[in-house]
């Protein structure tokens, strides 16, 4: 995996945070003071956090299939 500067990071999460359905747990704003390693960790909870939302949208959608 190719190291990601804070910039990309703090990008990548923001975008994690916009896809999800609850409020976030962090102030966006307060994300530019952590280190790389506590944004790398933050980002990937996040990107399993949307895995299951993304999965859940899908079962939802199911619902609605229309049955052949």
């Amino acid at each position: 995996m190719s190291e990601n500067t804070k910039e990309e990071l703090l990008t990548e999460i923001e975008k994690l945070m916009a896809y999800g359905k609850e409020e976030p747990t962090i102030n966006p704003s307060l994300l530019k003071y952590l280190d790389l390693n506590a944004l790398t960790e933050i980002r990937d909870k996040l990107k399993e956090r949307s895995a299951t939302l993304k999965e859940e949208d899908k079962e939802w959608l199911q619902q609605f299939r229309k049955e052949d």
